[in-house]
């Protein structure tokens, strides 16, 4: 089976909490023994651990090179759980345990310019973006889109930090402030890479305007956190050949779910085809890939499957699990 999880857990204490908006609170942790936790890079992630089946992802929002982690965390209205339990249960001196940082939305430190787009609470792993390549001298633009003023977090650090760098853009500005990727990109001097987070509609329709701007999709870059999936379907079987269990996937159940009724042990985490903790190598069969983690390149290999929501093109698949 492919892993993409280092399984070791770091066990940190809450060293400060600040609301710093209604929605938003930032975190800083450290390492509850007093060790110095794993380095990590600009776009890099950590899962916290809120329960056994309770795994959510959290981008580090601090520069690289600092002795804690640092993570903003909306009070999503639309949680399964995750984000309502850290803002009710994390203050300061609570501990929790974390992975090791991964990073799947790496800068690309060659880049001629680098347009950074923050959505939202998608603002904070372009924070830790816009660190490192002020560190470097690179040429770079922060983009900052809100609803308001008073829904965005960490505003007074990134005008002091970056300046002239950091575009502000709020919706109830009216349509002057409103970000213009097409635009943007259209006019971004050769060799410029996007990055983008955000809400799911957000990340898709800037994207989009992206690629209508005529940026090659080698030069896009982005991370989804939470996605809307689909995991209806035909029937199909799916055959564990590590684990010797043989299932049938009904027209509205995952894979993962199938599995785990039948005593499969199945490594879960967003259940919604973003985080990669339940990739399993592909045996044989087609998979009907439904996933934001895997590479257009990786789907079209088609020896990965995310278990959690993706489904088989073929009457039966073969994975190693």
């Amino acid at each position: 089976m492919t892993s993409n999880i280092d399984n070791t857990l770091i066990h940190v204490t809450v060293t400060r909490r600040e609301d710093q908006t209604d929605e938003i609170a930032v975190f800083d942790l450290s390492a509850a023994d007093g060790n110095v936790l794993p380095a990590f890079e600009a776009g890099a992630h950590i899962d916290v651990v809120l329960g056994p089946e309770l795994i959510r992802q959290y981008s580090l929002s601090n520069a690289p090179g600092s002795s804690s982690y640092r993570l903003g965390i909306l009070n999503d209205p639309n949680s399964r759980g995750g984000s309502r339990q850290i803002h009710a249960e994390l203050k300061a001196g609570a501990e929790v345990q974390i992975s090791a940082p991964r990073n799947h939305f790496p800068l690309e430190m060659d880049a001629e310019h680098s347009l950074l787009i923050g959505g939202g609470i998608g603002i904070t792993p372009m924070i830790a973006m816009a660190y490192a390549l002020k560190a470097a001298n690179k040429s770079f633009e922060l983009h900052y889109c809100s609803r308001s003023e008073a829904k965005a977090a960490f505003l007074e650090e990134l005008k002091r930090e970056f300046g002239e760098q950091l575009v502000l853009h709020f919706d109830d500005a009216g349509d002057t402030g409103r970000i213009n990727p097409k635009l943007l990109c259209a006019e971004a001097q050769p060799g410029t890479h996007l990055y983008v987070c955000g809400p799911g509609g957000f990340m898709d329709w800037v994207i989009e305007q992206a690629k209508a701007a005529g940026l090659p999709d080698k030069q896009i870059h982005f991370e989804y956190f939470n996605a809307e999936v689909d995991i209806s379907g035909e029937a199909f079987e799916v055959y564990a050949e590590a684990s010797d269990v043989t299932v049938q996937v009904g027209p509205n159940e995952s894979i993962a779910t199938a599995l785990k009724a039948a005593g499969v042990k199945v490594q879960m985490s967003c259940e919604e085809g973003v985080c990669g903790t339940c990739i399993c190598d592909v045996i044989e069969g087609i998979p009907d890939h439904r996933d934001h983690f895997l590479t257009d390149e990786e789907k079209e290999d088609n020896d990965q499957i995310a278990l959690c929501c993706s489904r088989a093109k073929s009457a039966r698949l073969v994975v190693d699990i």
